[in-house]
């Protein structure tokens, strides 16, 4: 029966003051929940304003320098624009004429054109700049060379200027002016910021940036920005509670961490209690400035009981509740509790009902009284036939446990004295003949279902030997068929007759596996080798369904590990071809690598971008076909993939983890043991002294070549690394486009390597013995074509030899060439082109034919605009012209 509450006076005391307490405890929470979401929402507001903040200084600082180093310095050097038109509004104060007017400029002070040519380019930029903004803006300069005051704003200065804001107009100058000179001979700030202003007349807030140059033999020019803050502030925060001021604790320390996280992002601002008001900071990190929000404390009470107006309510109704009840129930005597009898009848009732469904005799005897207090049905069948007492003589001596024949049926009788009651005695009677009866049949059961797997397992085995040689048979006809005819359904009877093989062998080896009749086959094979067997394996598939495969090895190409290579293998190929029926559409990546740790554990992680496995799937894992698989127009996956990887696994002493996600794809996890063998160490490597120029766009394509090469000796450069005038011997890209010269083109569909004409190679980045071959062949070719190119260009070096032509050539050339590099830099192609055609003359009057192919080649380049080739043709040029030098000096 359930647990009632007593119910009386102390008890009902103690229940309301829980109550209460509960109660007050819970409004506590309210209101602290309420204070601290309060506090949470205002700490990111003021974090998200002081980012927009910065980003606007940031944006005027890259303004002040646009305006100092490419307008003033450019008007400066230039000649003044005889069309500017200015309008004197007062002495010393002038008014420049524009067609746009999205901003107006001032200018006060004497000047020049070219300080006016500089004003029309500063708001000509300042339109652009400030085109699409709604707030005032406003910009100062004042000039070093002849000390006036140029102000350019989004304000109508020259109707304020002229009318009813005259005063406004000259105040705020004066007071610019003012700071920019005190700004100027501060020799030790170049860069300062104004508090918080508020423009009267508009009611707008905003603070001032002002930026110092130095000149030397002139004045400081100093340049200052009012940057609004109106559009930044979110309107339940009020204006009036912002301060800006110098942040102490950002002076004191060097270096600060910025995360972009929500969780951090509040870090970078701080609460602190300053007597009346709570301050809310928030700091500018390139800046030595701080952004406080006061809300006084009086304040945010008040709006936290409007807040929590409904739930206080509520919680004062409870209290008066709860002290009405507890007064009430104190003037009433508590009522007695109910009558116990319904509840022992019920409770006997239950006792009987489990005594009678015992499956064993049970008796509850009374020796004091010699009755029966509790009993069952096969209690009272025996009971007749027993000696009471004499059992319980008997028992004592084989510990209460005894066996007795009643009608030639033999009992197992437990015999247990009562705790409470030394007179009640207990007694279970269990039939020994039947259970005897139920074990045989067990046995008998079990060693028929023996049988069945037995003959099961023969059954499998025999029948996948006899469908594996017709299969491997038919697999090998359809693939000379395939080789010679493209037809599509050749390649779809293909793939399903590979499946029907790939699904015998997986039977049979699962079958093994099951009849314990399979051990790991461990031997010394190179990781690599079977890597390119599996990606080359896969490729047909790959390319008739678009897919693109990655394979990323971390460990050396010539690592050589001990463990069992063909059950790798098939684990391998197994999860492949499962992540190729469950991909339509992304890439595949299959990652190796092994723990710092622990050297001889591999690590190899297989990534796809399909559609991930529903529950039914991985249910497969823990026992074949018991859900649904994928299916794809070139087949299905197999129900027993995972069950059987995950038993390889766990027979070479590894693991295997799959983590699928839905629409989003899928990874498994393989760890296995294998032991690294220890190898001599080589004398030298296959690219030992060759320079590779390594562009690939693709991170990871990058990576993997870049490894590859590097154990093989090779040097690595990029683009951006490769410094002017260093020299390469092969070219490694992924765009067709960037193919020049000795160079290899990188694909993910290629099977092997093949040329695309003398000089450039078409090779599969994830198969390296491919790459290796390819970077080989192409190594031997330019060999060769270096040699011919020697004895060329001896015979084309005669006329330069001979005469006064070689003075010639150490007068023009060179400096030409040098004008190359520094023009390209510069990005000026123009001067680069006729430089170029300026070369290509000089080469073809001294009868220089490899260097006037190199300038026509180069003039082609430029036409395209391609920086990259560009720069690379240059240092031919320059190491052409070099050998001819050495040529002439000897």
């Amino acid at each position: 029966m359930p647990y009632k509450f007593p119910l009386t006076s102390g008890n009902v005391t103690r229940f309301f003051v829980v109550f209460n307490l509960v109660l007050f405890l819970a409004l506590g929470a309210m209101v602290h929940n309420s204070v601290n979401a309060w506090m949470t929402e205002k700490r990111y507001a003021m974090t998200d304003l002081a980012r927009a903040m910065q980003k606007r200084i940031d944006a005027s600082r890259f303004a002040t320098w646009q305006i100092y180093e490419n307008l003033a310095t450019s008007a400066a050097g230039s000649s003044p624009n005889s069309n500017l038109q200015e309008t004197r509004l007062r002495p010393d104060v002038y008014y420049l004429e524009k067609t746009r007017r999205k901003t107006e400029a001032l200018i006060f002070g004497s000047h020049d054109s070219s300080t006016l040519d500089m004003t029309m380019r500063m708001s000509n930029y300042l339109d652009t700049l400030w085109g699409a903004e709604n707030p005032t803006w406003s910009m100062y300069f004042l000039n070093g060379q002849d000390n006036s005051l140029i102000m350019i704003s989004t304000l109508p200065l020259k109707d304020m200027a002229t009318r009813y804001k005259e005063s406004a107009i000259n105040s705020l100058v004066d007071s610019r002016r003012a700071e920019m000179l005190q700004q100027a001979n501060a020799l030790d700030e170049r860069e300062s910021f104004s508090p918080l202003r508020h423009f009267a007349w508009q009611n707008d807030h905003y603070f001032t940036l002002r930026t110092t140059f130095n000149q030397p033999g002139h004045l400081a020019t100093v340049v200052a920005f009012d940057l609004p803050v109106n559009d930044l502030i979110p309107r339940n925060m009020p204006l009036e509670n912002f301060q800006l001021r110098q942040d102490a604790t950002q002076t004191s320390t060097t270096t600060t961490t910025t995360t972009t996280s929500d969780d951090t992002s509040s870090e970078s601002t701080h609460v602190a209690l300053v007597n009346p008001n709570l301050e809310i900071a928030a700091s500018l990190p390139s800046t030595s400035l701080q952004l406080v929000y006061r809300v006084p404390l009086t304040s945010l009470a008040l709006d936290t009981l409007h807040n929590l107006m409904w739930p206080l309510l509520i919680n004062l109704v409870l209290f008066l509740l709860s002290i009405a009840g507890i007064t009430l129930l104190r003037q009433q005597s508590l009522r007695p509790n109910e009558n116990q009898s319904a509840e022992l009848d019920s409770l006997r009732m239950l006792n009987e009902e489990i005594v009678a469904s015992l499956p064993v005799g049970l008796l509850v005897y009374d020796f004091a009284t010699n009755r029966t207090l509790l009993s069952n049905k096969i209690a009272e069948h025996l009971l007749p036939h027993l000696n009471l007492q004499k059992i319980i003589n008997m028992s004592d001596q084989h510990q209460g446990v005894l066996q007795a024949t009643i009608n030639n049926e033999v009992y197992e009788i437990r015999h247990a004295r009562s705790v409470l009651s030394p007179h009640t005695q207990l007694f279970m009677m269990r039939d020994q003949d039947r259970e005897l009866l139920v074990n045989k049949k067990l046995q008998k059961a079990q060693q028929v279902l023996d049988r069945n797997h037995q003959m099961r397992q023969q059954l499998m085995h025999n029948l996948g030997h006899a469908l594996n040689g017709p299969l491997q048979s038919m697999v090998k006809q359809l693939v000379q068929l395939s080789q010679r005819d493209d037809d599509e359904s050749v390649l779809d009877l293909l793939d399903e007759s590979q499946g029907l093989a790939r699904l015998v062998d997986d039977i049979v080896l699962l079958n093994r596996l099951e009849a314990h009749d399979w051990s790991p086959d461990a031997s010394v094979f190179n990781l690599q080798d079977m890597l390119d067997e599996i990606a080359l394996e896969s490729l047909p598939l790959l390319r008739r369904k678009g897919l693109a495969l990655v394979v990323n090895n971390h460990l050396a190409n010539d690592e050589m590990r001990f463990g069992d290579r063909r059950a790798l293998r098939k684990v391998l190929t197994t999860l492949m071809h499962y992540s190729l029926t469950t991909t339509r559409w992304g890439k595949i990546s299959l990652e190796i690598k092994t723990s710092e740790d622990k050297p001889n554990q591999v690590l190899l992680q297989l990534v796809d971008t399909g559609s991930g496995l529903s529950v039914d799937e991985l249910a497969n894992v823990d026992f074949p076909y018991l859900g649904d698989t994928t299916q794809d127009r070139f087949g299905q996956a197999s129900g027993m993939a995972f069950f059987l990887c995950k038993q390889l696994c766990k027979q070479m002493g590894g693991q295997l983890e799959i983590i699928a996600k839905p629409d989003i794809g899928t990874r498994y996890n393989i760890q296995l043991p294998l032991a690294l063998e220890q190898q001599g160490e080589q004398e030298e490597k296959l690219l030992e002294g060759v320079t590779a120029l390594v562009d690939i766009a693709v991170e990871d394509v990058h990576k993997i070549v870049c490894r590859h090469l590097e154990n093989w000796g090779a040097k690595c450069l990029t683009s951006d690394e490769r410094l002017t005038g260093q020299d390469h011997d092969v070219l490694v890209t992924d765009d067709p486009a960037r193919l020049n010269g000795w160079a290899l083109l990188l694909a993910g569909d290629e099977m092997g390597h093949h040329a695309l004409n003398d000089q450039q190679f078409r090779v599969n980045f994830n198969l390296s013995n491919a790459l290796l071959d390819a970077l080989l062949a192409l190594i031997e070719k330019q060999l060769s074509h270096d040699l011919l190119e020697e004895s060329r260009e001896d015979e084309e070096a005669t006329p330069l030899m001979s005469g006064g032509y070689f003075q010639l050539f150490t007068e023009t050339v060179p400096p030409d060439v040098k004008r190359l590099y520094t023009e390209a830099a510069e990005k000026d192609y123009p001067s680069l082109a006729q430089t170029a055609h300026r070369l290509k003359g000089v080469f073809a009057m001294l009868n220089l034919g490899s260097g006037k192919q190199l300038c026509e080649a180069l003039e082609q380049h430029i036409k395209v605009c391609d920086d990259l080739t560009i720069k690379n043709t240059t240092s031919e040029i320059d190491a052409y012209v070099s050998q001819l030098l050495q040529q002439g000096n000897q």
